[in-house]
């Protein structure tokens, strides 16, 4: 296992019938996310609803959520479109027990590779804690390059990790080879967690270990020990619920919703996004009772 973990998953947050933040609760699906398998967490991320939380929201979950979890690896999402914001909620959660950073692409900016690497490099000097960064293009609107990133993890110390979620086996296998050593790439899907695995990665920042962590945690372990044909096994079974994770209700819907139909109901969703469909709930239902897991 690396230092921060082969396995985290970026938590949901639980909100009660207000849409206000339920931290008992929070701190409840941390544990069970840990006791389950996951080495650690990623706080206040996309599918945590980012968007939506205010800053001293995000504090007290870091906060509440690394007091449930103890050893348990904690990342803090602080990444945003706004720099000044990025920088003064990076430094803020760098005050609390927080193990790590992450730093999403700038999205609706659309930054140039320029723009990209004086963003997160003066970002990443407000804390000495590590920073992951985190390329989703289908959210943000761009791909960061892996030029981009390789120059960061040559220039900047505590760069040490990237979340890749760009869909690209390519550019992802251009990072593995370009990045030092101990540079730690990370699937930011599902779905392409093996494939990365193969290419040089070390593990996933999941959704689907919500409901499937042991699994995940199998597969992961199972490749590093060199039993490809394991690893290829758990990845065919757990198919259906990465798909069912993303159906048209996106995510965090289709995971709250799997959540709850799994017992472990997190509430609602704040506008602008809603609940899953019908018709997606029946089939994220299906996909879990399938697995066993219902």
């Amino acid at each position: 296992m690396t230092g921060m973990g082969n396995l985290l998953t970026a938590m949901v947050t639980p909100f009660d019938s207000d849409l206000q933040v339920d931290y008992d609760r929070a701190a409840a699906l941390a544990v069970k996310l840990i006791e389950e398998g996951n080495d650690g967490l990623v706080v206040g991320g996309t599918t945590g609803e980012s968007p939506t939380l205010s800053t001293e929201e995000k504090l007290e979950l870091y906060r509440v959520v690394k007091d449930a979890v103890g050893d348990a690896t904690v990342i803090a999402g602080t990444g945003s479109n706004n720099h000044a914001q990025t920088v003064e909620l990076t430094r803020a959660a760098s005050e609390t027990d927080v193990d790590g950073i992450m730093l999403v692409g700038p999205y609706y900016n659309k930054p140039s590779p320029e723009g990209f690497y004086q963003h997160f490099s003066r970002a990443a000097t407000v804390t000495d804690l590590p920073v992951i960064i985190y390329n989703v293009p289908g959210r943000t609107g761009k791909n960061i390059e892996a030029s981009t990133i390789i120059r960061l993890a040559e220039d900047v110390p505590n760069i040490v990790a990237v979340k890749e979620a760009s869909g690209d086996i390519t550019q992802i296998s251009e990072i593995c080879a370009g990045t030092p050593d101990d540079f730690l790439v990370y699937s930011g899907d599902d779905a392409m967690t093996l494939p990365l695995l193969a290419v040089g990665g070390v593990g996933v920042i999941s959704v689907v270990a919500h409901v499937v962590a042991s699994a995940m945690a199998e597969m992961v372990s199972a490749f590093h020990a060199k039993d490809t044909q394991r690893a290829w096994e758990i990845h065919h079974k757990l198919l259906p619920i990465f798909d069912a994770a993303f159906l048209p209700s996106g995510n965090p819907a289709c995971i709250k919703r799997a959540l709850q139909i799994c017992g472990f109901d997190c509430g609602g969703l704040r506008l602008p996004l809603v609940e899953a469909s019908k018709a997606d709930s029946e089939r994220i239902r299906q996909v879990c009772q399938d697995l066993g897991l219902v």
